[in-house]
């Protein structure tokens, strides 16, 4: 794992974060320009992976992909907040010498893109081709857009709104109520090995918000598995395998930053492409694409497909090519400019 040192941040809440440290993943010429990759919620540094573990975006990133390893170099880091490499409830605090746990400041979507401009301007990056994210990940776009947009040439947003509805944060209410009230859970001080069936409900109810019912539906047809539906043993699977991997004191601090996002009243000066995705349950195009409208510099795509959200993290071969045009634009006016 590579990490990279940051110092101390200044949190929006006024709380000052020492000795921050950010988990990244770097792929390509380190003398490319630079696209920065934002994950999301669950997800993390590597969305390239290796040939035996291909990261969550390893169908959009590498040579001759939309994003092209031979013309670009692709960094995407762990947010801040999260458990895998990055400052986050896990981390040991500093002041203590115990890890935060429950006692990790509350964030805003704003903190983690200043921890990740200061992180870039680390590692000699001192401007950006592209931010390119989905869900979460889309949410810091904006927000890199609305904060540097004299740093980055392009945003591309996917799978994202310029805040987040009231059904999205209603979801993740029942997500933090279901990880809090579990008695397990301890207030946050919970035992390594205990198993948090709060927050295995908090997972199953985002995964249904992330595919459409068409997709649900045709997968599994109620089809039973003995005395059980499929599609009830297939979120208890994904539950359980969530749990397995993930921090729930991270989830909840990640949950509430998306609650804060809102740039609806911004007017971008950041050239943007948003790409939306039909039956998107949690950033529809129809709250996205109006405010797109109305910025000055910036253009939409939808997508059809029956993936709903999770269209962002699958079917590149309807959207790639939306990103991959969007890269050359911006290789091709940097041409003309430095012509």
């Amino acid at each position: 794992m590579t990490t990279v040192s940051i110092g101390q941040l200044k949190l929006e809440s006024g709380q000052l974060l020492r000795e921050v440290e950010l988990a990244y993943e770097r792929v390509g010429d380190s003398s490319a320009p630079a696209i920065l990759v934002c994950h999301a919620l669950t997800g993390d540094q590597y969305a390239v992976g290796t040939a035996d573990q291909p990261g969550w975006w390893a169908g959009l990133i590498g040579p001759g992909k939309a994003v092209d390893t031979g013309q670009f170099q692709a960094i995407t880091f762990n947010v801040l907040g999260g458990c895998s490499g990055s400052t986050g409830p896990l981390s040991i605090n500093p002041e203590t010498g115990e890890p935060y746990r429950a006692s990790f400041p509350e964030l805003t979507i704003r903190d983690m893109v200043r921890a990740e401009r200061k992180a870039l301007e680390a590692l000699g990056i001192n401007h950006l081709a592209a931010v390119i994210g989905g869900s979460l990940g889309g949410m810091k776009t904006l927000e890199w857009a609305k904060l540097y947009p004299e740093f980055l040439d392009t945003a591309i947003a996917l799978a994202v709104t310029p805040y987040y509805g009231d059904y999205g944060v209603a979801f993740n209410h029942i997500g933090i109520q279901a990880i809090e009230n579990d008695p397990e859970f301890q207030s946050g001080n919970y035992h390594p090995e205990t198993r948090l069936k709060g927050f295995e409900i908090a997972r199953m109810a985002g995964m249904v918000t992330y595919r459409s019912s068409q997709l649900f539906n045709g997968r599994f047809g109620r089809s039973r598995c003995g005395e059980e539906f499929e599609v009830q043993s297939y979120l208890d699977y994904q539950g359980r395998k969530l749990a397995g991997r993930f921090d729930p004191n991270s989830y909840l601090v990640l949950l509430k930053a998306m609650n804060t996002h809102d740039v609806e009243e911004v007017e971008l000066a950041a050239e943007l492409l948003s790409i939306s995705y039909s039956h998107d349950l949690l950033y529809p195009g129809e709250l996205m694409i109006p405010w797109v409208e109305n910025q000055p510099n910036a253009k939409w795509e939808k997508i059809e497909t029956d993936f709903g959200h999770d269209g962002f993290l699958v079917e590149f071969e309807k959207w790639a090519h939306h990103v991959q045009n969007q890269l050359q634009k911006t290789v091709n006016a940097k041409s003309h400019v430095l012509a």
